[in-house]
């Protein structure tokens, strides 16, 4: 394929940087494009060894959106923890419902917190838009969530309630998913969280929930 000559420039740009700060600015060049032509050189900077620049990626992943999904979830790395890891940021990110999977794993089993943590916003952001699938869809993801309220990590437990909140307020939501999501929130509210701000918003997620 070939490349739109300015991609093709900026792509050159990071494979020629030669420090770390280098290749930060030519991956935040390239990802301010948001161009698709520079998905496959922004997965591959997720495998390198530098964070700053796997930020700028993972932005520019999201900046390009939907079109971009499929290359992630084909090139999802199993031998590179931290490449995975930023895809699944970059895929709870998008909201694109292909990445369900993905994310549903990544709260359940993933080692890192952040990881689980951006996992459980994905779950509750996912746009689902095939009304074929969105009713089972939209049960896996309030599942996903009500499992992670034994999260081990207060920043999961923290953006499941997030999460869960999100989900319930959907019009499409029935009264058994309701219950039970409320029920989850209401477990992130009493004795058994011994953190407070994790209590205080499950508590702010019931408010919001009660007053429609």
């Amino acid at each position: 394929m070939t490349l739109p000559t300015p991609i093709a420039a900026l792509i050159e740009a990071v494979d020629r940087a030669d420090t770390a700060d280098g290749l930060l600015e030519a991956t935040q060049a390239l990802a301010a494009t948001g161009h698709p032509a520079g998905a496959r050189c922004l997965l591959e900077i997720l495998g390198f060894n530098n964070p700053g620049a796997a930020v700028a990626a993972v932005d520019g992943l999201i900046a390009i959106g939907e079109p971009v999904v499929e290359t992630i979830l084909d090139n999802l790395d199993g031998h590179n923890y931290g490449a995975r890891a930023w895809s699944v940021r970059a895929l709870a990110g998008i909201a694109d419902r292909r990445g369900l999977p993905v994310l549903e794993r990544a709260l359940a089993a993933d080692i890192g917190p952040s990881v689980r943590r951006a996992a459980a916003c994905g779950l509750g952001n996912l746009q689902l838009t095939d009304p074929n699938h969105a009713e089972a869809e939209r049960e896996r993801c309030l599942q996903g969530l009500i499992q992670a309220t034994d999260d081990g990590e207060w920043i999961v437990r923290y953006a499941v309630a997030v999460g869960l909140e999100r989900r319930l307020r959907e019009t499409s939501c029935n009264p058994m998913q309701r219950q039970q999501g409320e029920n989850a929130l209401r477990k992130l509210l009493g004795e058994g969280e011994d953190v407070k701000v994790v209590r205080s918003r499950a508590r702010l997620a019931l408010q919001r929930l009660s007053n429609g």
